[in-house]
């Protein structure tokens, strides 16, 4: 059991398989995938300071665009902390860039959700929630944000949080994963949003 079937229980035998086998991730075994995103769409000319920043801890960028190819790897270890530790690596190549946009996720149970450190070096914090709709989909949406500096973390007031939902799901005519990701700001707008389809492959 790790950390998204120990998070979801009985619940995760509910996904559809593919999601089950993707979201299994025994101890030190990698899920590596390859596809396309039909489209990436950032926020405006407000949020290039920030993806200024984001982009160099590989965390979230400015760039959009239509069919990019991607790629993602995860992989779960026991952090320093002795707890389950997933890393996320999504690579997005842009005709005149390469992001990466890298997280960390433990679980916790008392609270039951998922808690989301993004970058490289940790600079933003959002608690996770995981569910399972009727068609054996994962729903991923986010709670409480947080700004982390050092080993401080500073809670986000509501209005500047941005509300993030994901879903992410199996296609089986096409036999391929597909992922739709909308990150938006009551005050800014859209702040990132990309959708596309993956296949699993060897690292």
């Amino acid at each position: 059991m790790t950390i998204y079937s120990t998070l979801l229980g009985d619940d995760f035998q509910k996904l559809h398989p593919k999601l089950q086998h993707r979201y299994a991730l025994p101890l030190d075994d990698m899920f590596f995938a390859e596809g396309v995103m039909s489209r990436i769409q950032n926020g405006g000319w407000l949020l290039s300071p920030f993806f200024r920043v984001a982009s160099r801890i590989n965390f979230l960028f400015s760039e959009s665009g239509e069919k990019i190819p991607f790629s993602i790897a995860n992989c779960c270890t026991i952090n320093q902390n002795g707890e389950a530790e997933v890393a996320w690596e999504r690579t997005f190549h842009f005709p005149k860039a390469v992001r990466k946009f890298n997280a960390k996720m433990t679980v916790d149970l008392e609270r039951k959700l998922v808690k989301d450190y993004l970058g490289d070096v940790p600079f933003f914090y959002s608690d996770l929630n995981f569910n399972v709709t009727k068609d054996g989909f994962l729903l991923i949406t986010s709670g409480v944000q947080k700004i982390v500096l050092g080993r401080k973390e500073l809670i986000l007031p509501g209005p500047l949080n941005g509300r993030v939902t994901v879903l992410e799901g199996y296609d089986d005519e096409k036999d391929v994963y597909t992922i739709h990701v909308s990150i938006y700001n009551d005050l800014l707008g859209r702040v990132m949003m990309y959708a596309g389809k993956f296949k699993e492959s060897t690292y």
